[in-house]
C-alpha cells in the first residue's frame, strides 16, 4: 500500500479515478463504541465510486490511533457515542499524521462531544475548533448545501455544526456535530430514514471526501 505522502501527491495531481486507495475507521481507547454504524463507510465508498468515480477500495480498514498504519490512509473516519481517551502514544502519532497531510473526520453519533473536544485539545493545544461558514467549498464542491451541514438525526434539538481544526492554513480535522452523518450512511433498514435524507447524508460525505482529495487551502 502506498504511504500517505506519495498517495496524496497522486490524488491531488490526477482525477479521482486514477489511483485506488483505502479509507479507515479509527479504533480508539476509552470504552466508546468506535465500531458503531458498521455499514456507514461501506455505503459512502459505494456512493462515491458510483457517482464520483473515486475508485476507493470497497473494503475499509480499521486502524488504531497509535499504529504506524495510520499513515497509509488519506482519510480516517471516527465515530461513536461515548468516552474517548487518547494515550500519549496516540496523541503523538495522531498529531504527526494530521500535520503530515492526513485528515480526520469525527462524526459524533451522540455523546462524544465532551470527550472529543478534550482529547483533540491534547493533540493540538494551540488550536480551537471553529465553525465553517455555510458558503465554504466543502459544502458546494460537488453537491450544493446552501445552509451548510445537513441535519440527519435529531438528538438535542440543536443545529448541526461543521467544526474544523486548521493547521498551517489547511483543515486537518472536520467534526460533524449534531448531524450524525453516519446514521444516514448506514443500510436503509437500520434507521429506516427516508431516502432523500440518506441521499443528503451520502452527498455530504462525498463532498467531504472530494474536499480531502483536493485540499490545497482553507478557502
Amino acid at each position: 500500500m502506498l504511504r500517505l505522502s506519495l498517495l496524496l501527491i497522486i490524488l491531488q495531481s490526477f482525477c479521482f479515478s486514477q489511483s485506488s486507495y483505502q479509507l479507515a475507521v479509527l479504533k480508539y481507547h476509552g470504552g466508546g463504541d468506535w465500531y458503531a454504524n458498521p455499514s456507514s463507510l461501506k455505503n459512502l465508498i459505494y456512493f462515491c465510486n458510483e457517482n464520483l468515480k473515486m475508485n476507493i477500495d470497497e473494503k475499509y480498514d480499521i486502524v488504531e490511533t497509535s499504529s504506524p498504519k495510520l499513515f497509509d490512509y488519506p482519510y480516517i473516519y471516527m465515530t461513536g457515542h461515548g468516552n474517548v481517551s487518547f494515550t500519549t502514544a496516540d496523541i503523538s502519532n495522531l498529531k504527526k499524521y494530521l500535520t503530515g497531510g492526513g485528515f480526520l473526520h469525527i462524526d459524533d453519533n451522540y455523546g462524544m462531544d465532551a470527550y472529543i473536544r478534550n482529547e483533540m485539545k491534547k493533540v493540538f493545544p494551540e488550536i480551537d475548533f471553529i465553525e465553517l461558514p455555510s458558503n465554504h467549498r466543502i459544502y458546494n464542491n460537488v453537491y450544493e448545501f446552501e445552509n451548510g451541514l445537513p441535519k440527519i438525526h435529531e438528538h438535542d434539538n440543536k443545529p448541526p455544526q461543521g467544526l474544523v481544526l486548521i493547521y498551517n492554513n489547511k483543515i486537518v480535522c472536520f467534526y460533524s456535530y449534531e448531524s450524525d452523518l453516519g446514521d444516514g450512511w448506514e443500510d436503509s433498514n437500520v434507521h429506516k430514514n427516508p431516502e432523500w435524507l440518506r441521499e443528503n447524508a451520502l452527498k455530504m460525505g462525498a463532498n467531504i471526501l472530494a474536499y480531502v482529495m483536493n485540499q490545497n487551502s482553507i478557502k
